[in-house]
């Protein structure tokens, strides 16, 4: 069998296995009990492994950024068919851009303990 190379909390390098006992899957304590915690909250909750809990608050502003993103497809999709100006393209083109660009950044609760990051409103 062999070691995974990642930890399998925060996905950091795993340090290097000696010859006896099982696998490290964690590198080091806090990530152990950190999975510890998950597996525990979530099997009391009976919710799956995997499960992703979020504040109403918080899934509400994603439903909002996704709905303005689809907006801003529609939008160019819009001005691609009236034929619109080479400028009115573009400012099309950039709301879409800054509508994808808040996206990618959505952290609801980081794995590792790091600070949780936000995307400024």
């Amino acid at each position: 069998m062999t070691q995974p190379s990642r930890c399998g909390w925060c996905g950091g390098e795993l340090p290097a296995a000696g010859k006896l006992g099982r696998p490290r899957r964690y590198c080091g304590q806090p990530c152990r009990q950190r999975a510890y915690e998950h597996r525990h909250i979530t099997s009391r909750a009976g919710l799956d492994d995997d499960a992703v809990v979020v504040s109403a608050r918080e899934l509400q502003d994603l439903q909002d950024r996704l709905f303005a993103l689809r907006c801003a497809v529609e939008d160019v999709q819009t001005a691609l068919a009236e034929d619109a100006t080479r400028p009115e393209l573009a400012a099309t083109v950039r709301n879409l851009t800054d509508s994808v660009g808040t996206l990618d950044r959505i952290w609801v609760a980081a794995r590792n303990g790091a600070p949780v990051s936000r995307t400024p409103r």
